[in-house]
């Protein structure tokens, strides 16, 4: 027996906040970065992937603002109504 599970959620960004910010603190001391760039990685594909990060976390903040304002006026709607 075999079940999936495919959910529409912003929950994930805290994973992804933590693990930017745990990447940030390793990557300001250069911790484990001559593994990498001693097998030809630059530092700047570092400098890119924290960005890309930073950005994907934008928009899930703004993807669950929006949300949040969709709700309430769904909401304010519905007391209209009534």
């Amino acid at each position: 027996m075999s079940v999936t599970f495919i959910g529409n959620s912003t929950a994930i960004q805290e994973l992804f906040k933590r693990v930017s910010e745990q990447f940030t603190a390793m990557f300001r001391r250069k911790a484990f970065l001559h593994w990498y760039t001693g097998e030809g990685m630059d530092e700047m594909e570092f400098t890119e992937a924290e960005s890309n990060m930073n950005d994907l976390l934008m928009e899930y903040q703004q993807t669950e603002a929006a949300t949040a304002e969709e709700e309430r006026g769904f909401e304010d709607e519905e007391h209209e109504d009534a």
